[in-house]
């Protein structure tokens, strides 16, 4: 189902990426279904936007602690309707180095007890979303073509892991990780691609590198590693959204999340 609309986005960022929008207003508590979501209004590339932090504006919340569900359908409430994600990760490939990007094709879930899904049931119904692409392909596209304009390096087709944290990983989680395909590692990726799904707003997402992962690299994983590396990339990664917005064009968007979001609460 194709959707010709004006495009609203809303940016959320990761760890050391809380500055990835320009004039960032306070945030305003929005009320959904699902809890309180602090959303704030932007500015990037002379476009309004909104900016979403996704661990708070403190950093106060750990990955599993993180209220998915109320982030999600506060934008949505909003009327965004494109989401660009940002991500912390470390690396498990060697052609995917730290102090690069990567733009996210597919995810391995290892998550355990989040609340993942809007669909529960009762008077909703049995509901199954097909996520064979779980992130939009139209943006993944225009992310692409703006990293080639601002000539940023990216790896193109990331598999995402996303493990339960708050701990890192051990180092033999990472080689089964490996073992079956992925690429980098995070904490945060899951839910929050597949409940944007559900609610019909287009998803991607570009994964910052921080670190080698647990056994990779000769040093021991570190939050303050991690925070330092994404920082020093909050640059980069502002001018590829900015330049991604910029040259958005309000065209009809093929990505399945249209179909999935006329069901979805919130």
């Amino acid at each position: 189902m194709n959707r010709r609309m004006e495009t609203r986005f809303a940016i959320i960022g990761g760890t050391g990426l809380s500055d990835l929008a320009e004039e960032v207003e306070p945030p305003r508590i929005i009320a959904t279904p699902y809890g309180d979501a602090g959303v704030a209004a932007a500015k990037i590339a002379d476009r309004s936007v909104f900016f979403l932090a996704r661990h708070g504006p403190a950093h106060s919340l750990p990955p599993h602690r993180i209220n998915y569900r109320a982030n999600i359908a506060a934008l949505r409430q909003l009327g965004v309707t494109k989401i660009l994600a940002s991500a912390s990760v470390g690396s498990l490939s060697p052609t995917i180095e730290p102090g690069t990007f990567a733009l996210l094709a597919q995810f391995l879930d290892f998550t355990k007890g989040r609340a993942s899904t809007f669909h529960d049931g009762g008077e909703g119904g049995v509901v199954h979303t097909d996520m064979t692409s779980p992130y939009c392909p139209q943006l993944r596209e225009e992310l692409s073509a703006a990293a080639d304009r601002v000539g940023l390096p990216v790896a193109r087709n990331a598999v995402y892991v996303c493990a339960e944290g708050p701990r890192f990983e051990t180092a033999a989680e990472i080689a089964m990780y490996r073992q079956l395909g992925g690429d980098v590692v995070g904490m945060t990726g899951v839910p929050e691609a597949v409940l944007a799904r559900e609610a019909g707003l287009c998803y991607a997402a570009v994964a910052v590198v921080a670190n080698w992962a647990a056994g990779i690299g000769p040093e021991r994983v570190s939050h303050a590693q991690v925070t330092r590396a994404t920082e020093a990339q909050a640059g980069a990664l502002r001018a590829l959204f900015g330049t991604t917005i910029e040259g958005h064009q309000d065209v009809p968007c093929d990505c399945c999340a249209a179909d999935a979001g006329q069901s979805a609460e919130g």
